[in-house]
């Protein structure tokens, strides 16, 4: 029996726990799932420096999973846009049953793996395209059909399983093993293994961003203002990366259309937005580089 399936040998008698203890049992057996995350560090870093040129020639993020999985691949992909002003055809999430299964359950659609390999195969997938595979027992039949489909289209494939020797992190081309063992509610996959895969999406995801050059320092620079919220966020972030006075700033990022690294950029080198702009699209979109002059 896999570990996610297997009975926890602690707290047997959960169910009479009062709540306060109860919460507390649930909340403490999390911190499992944070050290899968930080042993698998070598690995999630290996698929970062594998994705990362594959990504800055242009191919796209496709998340893969099945009812919880699934759910938290679309979730990080949806974020890219707000936080990195990644192109939303460029995130794409497969999810077991299509989107209805994003509300409920699907009832067979997690075994149907030629499914799977339709569903990839219809994306027209590329050796630009990165795969992210995520199942907590590694061995969803949905999944690997979507993985073997990836990898004859030459994409990179990316498994993320909770499982020692699941079929997924040998069917896919950089296996990241989230080891959280059994549930403290045997089964329930939605506990310690849907933390670690969050936990290890964010990490990667977040890792590949900042190898984009999406962040300067470790601010996040290439945020889309598209509300107040997020212009007010944009113009603390141009504040404290340039050191110019709020007025200054204000007036600046307006004049980039929000665009905060170009703000920066014309704020610190003293050019124009559109210097700035221009010297940023020289080098591929860097902060840094561009302060350091033009190329």
């Amino acid at each position: 029996m896999a570990n996610t399936e297997a009975q926890s040998l602690e707290h047997t008698e959960l169910d009479l726990y009062p709540s306060l203890t109860l919460v507390q049992a649930l909340a403490a057996d999390q911190e499992h799932a944070i050290a899968a995350v930080q042993a698998a560090a070598p690995t999630l870093a290996q698929a970062v420096e594998a994705a990362l040129p594959r990504i800055e020639a242009g191919g796209r993020l496709v998340y893969v999973g099945a009812g919880t999985s699934g759910r938290l691949g679309l979730l990080d992909s949806v974020e890219l846009n707000p936080t990195f002003s990644w192109p939303p055809e460029r995130a794409l999430a497969l999810i077991a049953g299509g989107r209805s299964a994003l509300f409920e359950a699907v009832e067979g659609a997690e075994d149907d793996r030629e499914q799977g390999a339709i569903d990839i195969r219809l994306h027209a997938l590329t050796a630009d395209d990165v795969v992210l595979a995520i199942a907590a027992s590694g061995s969803t039949p949905y999944v690997l059909g979507a993985v073997a489909a990836a990898r004859a289209g030459g994409a990179l494939t990316i498994g993320l399983a909770n499982n020692p020797g699941a079929p997924l992190l040998a069917a896919a081309e950089i296996g990241i093993l989230l080891d959280t063992g059994a549930e403290l509610i045997s089964g329930s996959t939605r506990l310690k293994a849907g933390t670690a895969q969050k936990i290890a999406l964010n990490c990667f995801s977040s890792a590949l961003m900042v190898r984009l050059h999406k962040v300067y320092g470790n601010l996040m620079v290439d945020l889309r203002a598209t509300n107040a919220k997020l212009r007010r966020r944009a113009l603390a972030l141009t504040v404290l990366a340039s050191g110019a006075d709020e007025l200054a700033a204000e007036r600046t990022l307006r004049e980039a259309g929000f665009r905060v690294k170009v703000a920066i950029v014309a704020l610190r080198a003293q050019l124009s937005v559109h210097e700035a702009a221009a010297r940023l699209d020289a080098q591929r979109g860097s902060v840094r580089a561009a302060l350091a002059g033009p190329p």
